[in-house]
């Protein structure tokens, strides 16, 4: 396979910065002039001069802005890495109420290699979706936004959730977005989009009788005579979300009740009405769609596959070892979280199935782990209870039992923490990494953990502390074995102007944390960051809450694409990288596979890598496992592991590095089964 041309832009200071960055004399003279305006303008180019320096990139790596043009700005809300190279940029309405109620969905392409741009026509509001990556090299993506949250005094018309039930088995009844219904106190309440409700189920059944047909005497019937057929019904159901018609506290209902639904006549009047038992004033969340699609790489469109039987907005997708996909928790179509119902997709029948009932918090971080039960970090993103679903655990598919994992500090700031399969893989070893308080919490932490799942009994010890209490943190496998990681904000959603502008690599085989250049960029919720093919790190998004530090401005989204360029690929190391030439395009579990390489002598690794599938700081997808790596005359031999639960199906990157920890660029392969 060829190697991937890249297109650099380096930073190099102009003539009029090496002028304004001589040295501290500029500075003392400054502040000597107690011009403190222009000292800081003055200490900005100094840093901007050392950080530019050879030496500085060779030890801390450098990070450079993306020339994105405006019509290809989007509000990245999640992002893929697909097997063409390309990254998939996912906005749907992109957070943006006025953009959903348009219908303007959106997603972008970019292209690294050669920094293209293109638009997806995007279907439904994919925003807040789930997303795995799929044998065959489609990406699942699942769920998605139906109406947006009304909170506080904005929620001025009473709303709840209802069932609308048909009692007629003979057919199902459409009903369109806005039908009205009347409530037992007179009010009018109408649903906010459109609904299906399946017919009854009719269900044959004889009646009771005894060995002297008694029954059959008190019906009336001769003695010996057969009994008449009766029959159950079972009201087909449908929930939907409901609001009153008018404003105000005259419809608020506080007891259960069966409304009329408008417009129906005779049986239809009898058989088709609904039942709901609060309708409040109270906070109105987000509610979930139960919309499915393949996005194709290589057709680069979205292709639409059956729905999910739930609604799911804020769920987690997590591949298996036979590559079915596990749907777990989300917002359902009334706003609230789906209660421990969960579902697998089968990608060869496109189809849902039934999976093991338990109950996790939105976007919970469940990943695969050796012989195939789910890993519960205890990493989520919000919505639910503080005190239900939040203790970390093994949860085994098979025999739907799980088994808690403790040992961790602040456990009670999980949301919004980082985690991730430490490399490599083989060692089953996890870490979560900062987090904070459930829901609004100012709290946050710098509290890091590893648990070792080899144990006997698995248990979280601490890890290395982050530089200050962090929520949103990115953390990415890197080819060396290193995790990177950037960005995140101290407070809820950059309160405060509470970005932290800090980036470090963990080295597992020291515990430590190591420095690395600063972004320029803050990410705080809605961003992501993910591996590219040639070895760098590509950071997206960002949605502050408010955009200054008295919190009295509102935010903007970050639009901007920052990408880190690590100290591995700097002092001209990335000219003389490892490179491995013609090869083949797949290989099956267990098998050994021949490169053709130059470098063979020097290569003292390899390692292959699941690509991301990344958002609110959920990347159940990455993972990086070891290669059994034997030179030969002409290149390598590479061998797969055997285990589907280290290696489930897939397309990976495989890269080698030398023995300053120099990687290759990526040389993509697909993995199936023997």
């Amino acid at each position: 396979m060829s190697r991937q041309r890249r297109v650099r832009h380096r930073y190099r200071p102009g003539r009029r910065l090496r002028k304004l960055a001589l040295g501290s004399g500029i500075t003392l003279l400054l502040v000597g002039l107690n011009a403190p305006a222009a000292v800081s303008f003055a200490e900005r180019q100094l840093h901007e001069y050392r950080i530019s320096r050879p030496a500085y990139q060779a030890k801390y790596g450098s990070w450079e802005m993306v020339d994105v043009p405006e019509e290809y700005r989007t509000n990245a809300i999640h992002a893929a890495l697909l097997h063409t190279g390309k990254v998939l940029l996912i906005a749907g309405s992109g957070n943006k109420e006025d953009q959903f109620d348009e219908g303007t969905f959106d997603t972008v392409l970019w292209d690294p290699e050669d920094n293209s741009f293109e638009k997806v026509p995007t279907p439904d509001d994919l925003f807040c979706a789930g997303h795995a990556q799929l044998p065959d090299g489609k990406l699942l993506v699942a769920g998605g936004t139906l109406r947006y949250e009304v909170l506080g005094d904005a929620v001025t018309h009473a709303g709840g959730a209802m069932l609308i039930k048909n009692e007629d088995p003979d057919r199902s009844r459409e009903f369109p977005e806005g039908t009205r219904l009347r409530g037992p106190n007179g009010q009018l309440y109408e649903t906010t989009n459109a609904i299906t409700v399946p017919a009854a189920d009719k269900e044959e059944r004889e009646p009771e009788r005894d060995g002297d047909d008694t029954a059959v005497e008190e019906a009336g019937a001769e003695p010996g005579a057969e009994p008449e057929e009766e029959f159950t019904i079972t009201a087909g159901e449908e929930r939907v979300f409901v609001t009153a018609v008018e404003e105000g506290e005259e419809s608020v209902v506080d007891e259960a009740g069966q409304y009329e639904i408008l417009g129906l006549e005779g049986a239809d009047a009898r058989n088709l009405y609904g039942l709901a038992s609060r309708i409040t004033l109270e906070d109105q969340d987000f509610q979930g769609i139960d919309v499915a699609y393949e996005f194709d790489p290589v057709a680069e469109r979205y292709i639409p596959v059956d729905p999910m039987a739930e609604a799911r907005w804020y769920p987690t997708l997590t591949t298996l070892p036979d590559g079915r996909v596990l749907s777990v928790s989300g917002l359902d179509e009334v706003g609230e979280v789906v209660p421990g119902i969960n579902e697998i997709y089968d990608p060869e029948t496109k189809t849902w199935s039934e999976g093991p009932e338990r109950y996790f918090p939105t976007y919970p971080a469940l990943f695969l782990t050796e012989g195939g039960k789910i890993f519960y970090t205890g990493s989520n993103a919000g919505y639910g209870p503080a005190d239900e679903g939040r203790v970390p655990g093994i949860w085994d598919l098979e025999e739907n039992t799980f088994e808690e994992v403790g040992g961790l500090s602040d456990p009670d700031q999980l949301e919004t923490s980082a985690s991730l399969l430490l490399p490599p893989a083989q060692d089953q070893r996890f870490m979560v990494l900062g987090g904070g308080g459930v829901g609004e919490s100012a709290k946050s932490t710098e509290r890091t953990a590893v648990v070792d799942l080899t144990e006997e009994d698995p248990t979280y010890r601490e890890g290395p502390s982050l530089p200050q209490g962090t929520r949103y943190l990115s953390s990415v496998l890197m080819p060396d074995d290193t995790v990177f990681t950037s960005g995140g904000s101290e407070d809820y959603r950059g309160r405060g102007k509470s970005d932290v502008l800090r980036a470090q690599f963990y080295d597992p085989e020291q515990d430590a944390f190591v420095p690395a250049a600063d972004p320029t960029v803050g990410r705080n919720y809605h961003s992501e960051a993910l591996l590219l093919p040639d070895g760098r790190v590509a950071t997206f998004g960002s949605d502050p809450l408010y955009g200054d530090k008295d919190n009295t401005r509102a935010g903007e989204f970050e639009k901007r694409i920052e990408v880190f360029t690590p100290p591995y690929l700097h002092d001209g190391r990335e000219e003389t990288r490892p490179a491995l030439g013609d090869g083949p395009e797949s290989a099956t579990l267990g098998e050994t596979v021949a490169f053709a390489t130059d470098d063979a002598e020097r290569i003292t690794e390899a390692r292959l890598m699941r690509p991301s599938a990344v958002t609110h700081t959920t990347d159940v997808e990455q993972r990086s496992l070891k290669l059994e790596l034997e030179r030969t005359e002409d290149g390598v031999e590479l061998t797969v592991p055997e285990d589907p639960s280290l290696v489930p199906p897939g397309w990976y990157m495989i890269f080698v590095t030398d023995g300053e920890g120099t990687p290759s660029e990526a040389t993509w392969i697909k993995v199936g089964p023997t």
